[in-house]
């Protein structure tokens, strides 16, 4: 059997490599990003199984399948988190979640082998993931929050909301009218509650909302900063080991 392992990080890559080398399964190539891989299947035979990271350097391993008709049974390594495995399970011949348990491991390979090797029939829909990665199935969110002013209890949009930050141990939402309210939460909780599809965690202390970012600026030691329609009491930045998801993001 030969494997092909596309995946950015290139230790994670090696160690995949030596445990499957270790189950006498030989893999023809490792490839770290999109444009790489486009070029090698355009110039190489398909390989019996895939193992495919979902993000890469240069963006979503998805692009590749834009560009090159793959058949080959895929076995998706990710490190993201569960509430978005459903469409890997339904959708490939298994996922495994990183760092790579070779329990695990030898599972999906017993399950590729069952369902009948290189034959079997797995029909991947790329964009039904896509859709599922920012918008999981059945998961609601929070579209209001409440905050205590004085004697009275004030009723904040989401939509309204520019940035959830934290200070001195309280958590509070800046607002469109340019005021910041004190919430009953964590940004912990927070990230339970708000849409990845509209917010993100630029860093340990910001979320920042999508459709109110006036301006992004390349920031020191490759870190980025985000200017907010109103809010200007601090900065914000992306958090370097943050950028290359927020980047992706945005898109």
């Amino acid at each position: 059997m030969k494997a092909l392992i596309i995946e950015d990080e290139k230790p994670s890559a090696r160690r995949l490599s030596r445990l499957l080398e270790a189950r006498n399964i030989e893999v023809a190539q490792m490839l770290h990003s999109v444009a790489e891989s486009i070029a090698w299947f355009k110039a190489n035979t398909a390989p019996d199984i895939i193992f495919l990271d979902i993000q890469l350097s240069d963006g979503l391993s998805f692009e590749i399948f834009d560009q090159v008709a793959v058949r080959s049974p895929i076995i998706f390594t990710t490190a993201y988190d569960e509430y978005a495995l459903q469409a890997f399970k339904l959708n490939s011949i298994d996922y495994l979640l990183k760092p790579i348990d070779e329990e695990e491991l030898e599972a999906a390979l017993v399950k590729y082998r069952t369902l009948g090797g290189n034959n079997a029939e797995v029909r991947i829909d790329f964009e039904d993931i896509r859709k599922l990665l920012v918008n999981p199935v059945g998961r609601e969110y929070k579209n209001r929050f409440t905050a205590r002013v004085g004697q009275h209890i004030k009723i904040i949009p989401t939509e309204e909301v520019e940035c959830f930050y934290s200070e001195n141990k309280g958590t509070y939402a800046a607002t469109t009218e340019g005021r910041s309210y004190l919430l009953d939460t964590t940004l912990e909780q927070l990230e339970e509650e708000l849409s990845p599809e509209h917010f993100f965690r630029v860093s340990r202390k910001f979320y920042v909302q999508v459709n109110h970012i006036a301006d992004i600026i390349a920031y020191s030691n490759s870190r980025l900063k985000v200017k907010l329609n109103r809010f200007n009491e601090q900065e914000i930045i992306v958090s370097r080991e943050r950028v290359k998801d927020f980047k992706l993001w945005l898109e």
